[in-house]
């Protein structure tokens, strides 16, 4: 592990491998699972304002979804997440273009500039998941065989996790996290 700040850093992030390979995954980490994508707290007013603004893009099954359940969903763990199509189904915010590749509904408005939430942050980070505790978070890699192409590809590019997940990492922790996170594993190798 690898402690920076108020985090601890699983070593995953420096020794694997990693870069998305879509045209091999079709993004299904968005439509496999048996929940949605988990939420910050403080996503879900930025879903709420970003909504109105992006619901466009999303798909009739999606919307209906979303009215059906609502924007988000609270477990019984006391956890959000994004509302799914069906049980174990896709994520509501899912949309696919036109070679059938899931992408995120939310991520196309940010990417058009209609909202300036991009998405979630969770959806972000993947394939790493943060698992909050009273004093620290824990930054652990997610390992599911639907991202062993990622793997793959990543290995061939020789692109680390940590540096695949340069700006979501930045977007979470700062830029300063960040740096301090390179020098460490830096200074290990």
């Amino acid at each position: 592990m690898i402690a920076v700040q108020n985090t601890l850093v699983s070593d995953d992030l420096a020794e694997k491998h990693f870069v998305c390979d879509l045209k091999k995954c079709k993004g299904a980490c968005c439509v496999q699972g048996d929940m949605g994508a988990p939420l910050t707290e403080s996503e879900l007013a930025e879903l709420e304002a970003a909504f109105p603004h992006f619901k466009d893009e999303l798909s009739p099954e999606g919307l209906e979804a979303i009215a059906e359940q609502g924007l988000y969903l609270h477990d019984e763990e006391g956890d959000w997440s994004t509302p799914l199509v069906g049980e174990g189904g896709k994520c509501a915010y899912v949309v696919f273009d036109e070679k059938g590749t899931a992408l995120c509904g939310i991520e196309r408005a940010f990417l058009a500039g209609k909202i300036n939430f991009r998405k979630p942050i969770s959806c972000y980070l993947y394939p790493v998941r943060i698992t909050v505790y009273s004093s620290y978070e824990a930054v652990n890699y997610d390992k599911w065989d639907i991202c062993s192409a990622a793997c793959s590809l990543g290995k061939e590019l020789g692109v680390e996790l940590y540096k695949f997940l340069k700006e979501p990492l930045i977007q979470k922790y700062g830029a300063a996290w960040y740096q301090e996170l390179v020098e460490k594993i830096e200074a290990e190798k």
